[in-house]
């Protein structure tokens, strides 16, 4: 629903943000005809978002706090391109009242609310004791000013356990932490504390009573700067983990299963109007409230964003108002011209927020480079055209909004959330089906994704009853299993690494097995092996022979029975296999090692040394292994069957050591925190692997790279290396395959 500006909009805008919500923003501006400058650090020189912008303007290096939350950078950016406003996105600077005073002061338009606004919901605890005295309802707790742990735990008594410690000047679900015991209060408050101060520059926290079965409803509000307030209805957004939301959906399956859920609704919209209209509020705004499942038509303010919100795209689904072009023009001055009774909430609406990261390692945070890329259904658009986002499907409506380009490289400077999949279907049942079937279409290999996870998440039978809390995830996640690569997988890569291997050995200029009618026409005979690598440290052997030249091969996977197979190309990394007449198609991204050929007259002398697979949203990594590392795994193995522990504790990804819990030489036993390290907005905590004695190589403050070695602990009690016997050897090299 758009509408006719009776003046011109602004000239040029400037979004002040990077990733996936500079992108769509960036799309609305292209759309009213706005000059739009990007801005990014080092680390985004190659982003999507700088692509797609009419003008890009370097701010500083990759941290974010001398780059995108440095105020004068973005200032003097404003200057150089003539931008007459900023549009902050979410995150960074949009919630910053600073930014916004300094925009006001060089006569530049914020696009978002005023800093009353801006002052009053920035502060948790300012927001909750404000919106009290305007009838909204709030959840009990202890929400005053500066308040010292020792104050906190002495108040904490009459809150009552289990509790939840939140940041004052929190958002997005960051440091909040519950606690279901006193005793573990005091440690709790020193974490929440260091989240905070890092990622707010505040420590301010206070506590709130933990409501029972919670789920996350919040309401979309509207308001201009003429008093017209409006609200588009809610969203759920339950589904979360470190209260950090995954799937969204609009409208709450909770209200739609309610007798009086549009009354419920209506009260829940006015609450949200009446906290916007307490602070003259302007622009796009969210208030969000959690609802007892046991008692919903009670519901309790937690906080109102006051900004755009990464789900805004469902509510855009189920109303069609563009929220970003409606906060362009309400701040050019324009009047809301959209009625309360002119919302309207068609069909459902289902967001899910793909992540780069490990579920199955506690959603532990993954970088990479993008090496095949394809999120939306149907052919790619010219090289010249911007990215589509919005496809029609059988079954409803399928948008993407990303970050993702190919070759672009996922770090560890910024939150691990680079893209979202939202679709829309006639009711809740045909969005979920929809955006199922867009993450079972949705590849993107080189990095670690949480879409698996996604797809399994969705299809749970709670989820699809629409029996939703904010605990859920937590208590499902030890029921879903996670692919593991079968024998399909392992023919492929093996397949491919001897085509590989054969096309250097014949030195084609034209590299690739899909320019090829044959393969392996060199020792076509001779049964071949090859030995893969997979990610929980094992070894994988194919055994491949073939009779005659374009004919399926005969392949033993481990030593298992004899297989069928053949191996097709469809086109570039799209490989196509029929093992034992079944026939599955993949994605398929090569990583090769040591310098490119000089010409296309020589042989490419690279290696070929890991091979990405995708299939059905799920996708694995698979190293191919020279005889060395095949050795190096083999005595790994020997290490694991005698029960012996890794005794070095190594960075799960680069970082920063926020905290050494203990000191070097200390006694130290299997599981305690030795350190803690921050990474992509979140604190990892690192255990002693055994009983032993700390050694600790770094320090607080110390950055560090992946699978650095951070600490060693040196057991007490350790084997003699005379003690592993040759049938301990034996024993692990047959289980792992690896017998040559």
């Amino acid at each position: 629903m758009t509408t006719t500006s009776p003046k011109p909009l602004f000239g040029t805008v400037l979004v002040a943000n990077r990733g996936e919500i500079a992108c769509r923003v960036i799309r609305t501006l292209r759309s009213l005809g706005i000059r739009s400058v990007a801005v990014y650090s080092d680390a985004d020189a190659g982003a999507r978002h700088v692509r797609e912008a009419d003008v890009a303007v370097r701010i500083g290096p990759a941290a974010a706090t001398e780059s995108y939350l440095k105020i004068e950078a973005i200032l003097q950016a404003c200057r150089d391109t003539g931008a007459e406003a900023v549009h902050p996105g979410y995150g960074f600077l949009s919630e910053n009242a600073d930014f916004a005073r300094a925009l006001q002061k060089a006569g530049i338009t914020f696009i978002g609310p005023g800093v009353e606004a801006l002052n009053v919901m920035g502060d948790k605890i300012r927001s909750k004791n404000h919106v009290a005295g305007y009838g909204v309802p709030v959840v009990p707790g202890v929400a005053e000013p500066g308040m010292t742990d020792a104050q906190l735990i002495a108040a904490a008594a009459d809150v009552g356990f289990p509790l939840l410690i939140k940041p004052s000047a929190g958002g997005g679900g960051k440091g909040m932490h519950s606690v279901e015991r006193p005793e573990d209060l005091a440690a709790t408050l020193a974490t929440a504390r260091r989240v905070a101060a890092s990622a707010f520059g505040d420590d301010t926290l206070f506590l709130e009573r933990l409501v029972s079965t919670p789920r996350h409803i919040e309401v979309q509000v509207l308001a201009d700067n003429h008093g017209n307030v409006i609200h588009l209805g809610e969203r759920e957004c339950s589904l979360q983990r470190r209260h950090q939301k995954v799937i969204e959906e609009a409208p709450s399956p909770l209200l739609e299963s309610l007798p009086d859920g549009a009354a419920i609704r209506a009260r829940l919209g006015e609450a949200a109007c009446n906290a916007a209209r307490s602070v003259n509020y302007s622009g796009a705004g969210t208030v969000e409230f959690l609802v007892s499942d046991n008692a919903p038509d009670e519901f309790f303010f937690m906080e109102m964003n006051t900004r755009l919100q990464v789900e805004h795209p469902v509510t855009e689904m189920v109303t069609g108002i563009d929220l970003v072009e409606w906060q362009v023009r309400i701040a050019a001055g324009e009047e809301l011209t959209v009625q309360q009774d002119d919302v309207v909430l068609t069909g459902h609406s289902v967001e899910a927020r793909v992540y780069a990261e490990v579920p199955e390692k506690n959603f532990l945070p993954s970088t990479g480079t993008v090496l095949l890329l394809d999120e939306i259904p149907g052919p790619a658009p010219r090289p010249s055209a911007p990215a589509r986002n919005e496809v029609e499907t059988a079954r409803g409506r399928v948008r993407v909004d990303s970050a993702l380009v190919d070759g672009l490289e996922i770090s560890s400077n910024y939150d691990p959330m680079i893209s979202k999949v939202i679709a829309w279907g006639e009711d809740r049942k045909a969005a979920l089906d929809t955006l199922d079937e867009a993450l079972a279409g949705y590849t993107a290999l080189g990095i670690h994704t949480n879409v698996e996870y996604l797809r399994l998440l969705i299809n749970d039978v709670d989820v699809r009853a629409g029996r939703l809390d904010t605990g859920l995830i937590e208590r499902k996640m030890a029921e879903f299993t996670f692919r593991q690569p079968g024998d399909a997988e392992l023919v492929v890569a093996a397949l491919y690494a001897l085509d590989q291997a054969d096309e250097q050995l014949q030195h084609e200029p034209a590299a690739g097995p899909w320019r090829r009618r044959d393969s392996w026409r060199i020792g076509a005979a001779a049964p071949r092996r090859i030995s893969l690598g997979t990610s929980d440290g094992g070894v994988a052997a194919v055994e491949v022979s073939r009779s005659a030249v374009g004919e399926p091969v005969t392949v033993h996977v481990n030593g298992g029975p004899q297989l069928t197979a053949l191996l097709r190309y469809t086109g570039r990394e799209r490989p196509v296999l029929t093992l034992n007449g079944e026939v599955t198609s993949y994605g398929l991204a090569p990583v090769h090692t040591g310098p490119p050929a000089q010409s296309w007259l020589e042989p490419d002398p690279r290696v070929l040394s890991e091979v990405f697979l995708g299939n059905e949203g799920w996708s694995c990594r698979l190293e191919v292994l020279t005889r060395e590392a095949r050795l190096a795994r083999v005595l790994a193995a020997v290490e694991r069957i005698e029960g012996a522990a890794d005794p070095a504790v190594r960075s799960p990804m680069p970082g920063t050591v926020v905290s050494v819990s203990v000191s070097d030489g200390d006694t130290v036993e299997a599981g305690q925190v030795l350190l803690s390290v921050e990474a992509m907005k979140m604190e990892h905590q690192l255990v002693a692997p055994l009983d032993g004695t700390a050694h600790i190589s770094v320090g607080s403050g110390d950055l560090v790279k992946a699978d650095q070695i951070l600490a060693t602990i040196h057991p007490t009690d350790h084997p003699p290396e005379s003690s592993r016997s040759e049938d301990t050897v034996e024993e692990a090299v047959i289980a792992m395959g690896a017998t040559e």
